[in-house]
């Protein structure tokens, strides 16, 4: 083992030779500091490039589609200012007063059955067995994948023939008087695209009905049942008040998303057959890149944010009311 060497003297051996270090400049430290308040960024700083990328890439077209409404802009050249006269045409037009009773029931079906089964899906999961967690990844894919790839994996599952998809099923199982034109049946084509949505997006709303669950407090339920309270009551009492804010949530979420729904309607049906899938959503795609009325459909557009945004709010404040007495 090594050790330093130590010094001898006439009064005997004495302590181990220090090591020479090179003493700090007592300037560094404030030096440093001082350089680095002096390259500081602004708080500013960092939130003017988001400012920036926003007002170009949302705030320049939502305010240009706004002035496009009111004008007979075509997509191309100049425009003339024609006031009233897009929302007028709106009002007369019946396909896109068929787009709108299409789209609300679309929208109500999608919240009322999407949220049943999400919450359905959460109360499974969140019991104690051994595959919720592989369950768990189960139900929330198919919200991960594209719309437009579900739109077309439903289109096999609803393929007409007798022996291919949901048709074959049934007729394995003996059901071949329930066989359909799933997507070419006009009572039946929007009903068919909502149970597509229905089954995309239910396991979003089991995630999010599923941390609710997971914030209720254990004790409130251990000390309902001792009081007495069954399954169903414990629910009623103590678990449904305190899922008030992720009910808030999943219906906002399901409701805005009904409202706007596009992209699995046009892969799936275009808006038919005829105009019985038809919403606003495709209305205002057509008149804008299939019939060149690029003013009219922004003024289609600004109805449908219009209304989005009504509707939101409304239900924003009945739902935030019903959290504080829930």
């Amino acid at each position: 083992m090594n050790t330093l060497p130590e010094r001898t003297t006439s009064e005997g051996p004495s302590a181990p030779a220090a090591v020479t270090r090179k003493r700090p400049d007592p300037r560094g430290p404030a030096r440093t500091a001082r350089w680095r308040r002096d390259v500081t960024v602004p708080p500013w700083g960092f939130v003017v490039p988001a400012l920036l990328v926003y007002a170009v890439v949302v705030l320049y077209p939502s305010l240009a589609g706004v002035v496009y409404a009111f004008t007979d802009w075509s997509g191309i050249g100049g425009f003339s200012f024609v006031g009233l006269d897009n929302f007028h045409t709106l009002l007369d037009d019946r396909r896109a007063l068929e787009s709108v009773g299409n789209t609300l029931l679309l929208t109500v079906a999608v919240v009322v059955v999407q949220n049943a089964v999400g919450l359905l899906l959460a109360l499974g999961v969140h019991a104690n067995i051994r595959s919720r967690s592989l369950l768990r990844v189960i139900f929330f894919a198919p919200a991960v994948v594209s719309p437009v790839m579900v739109a077309f994996l439903w289109k096999y599952v609803y393929n007409p023939e007798a022996d291919a998809g949901l048709n074959g099923i049934l007729g394995a199982l003996g059901l071949g008087g329930l066989r359909q034109d799933w997507l070419g049946d006009p009572s039946l084509a929007l009903w068919s695209v909502a149970a597509m949505v229905v089954w995309q997006y239910a396991g979003y709303s089991m995630v999010i009905f599923l941390a609710g669950l997971q914030g209720v407090p254990a004790e409130l339920h251990e000390a309902a049942r001792i009081d007495g309270a069954g399954t169903w009551q414990r629910f009623r009492y103590v678990t449904w008040p305190l899922l008030a804010p992720a009910l808030t949530i999943n219906l906002m979420l399901s409701t805005i998303g009904g409202l706007k729904l596009f992209d699995q309607v046009y892969a799936a049906t275009n808006g038919g057959p005829g105009t019985s899938s038809e919403t606003l959503s495709t209305v205002l795609y057509k008149e804008a890149f299939v019939f060149g009325k690029f003013g009219y459909s922004t003024a289609v557009a600004l109805v449908l944010a219009l209304f989005v945004a009504a509707v939101s709010l409304v239900q924003l404040r009945y739902l935030r009311a019903r959290e504080v007495t829930a």
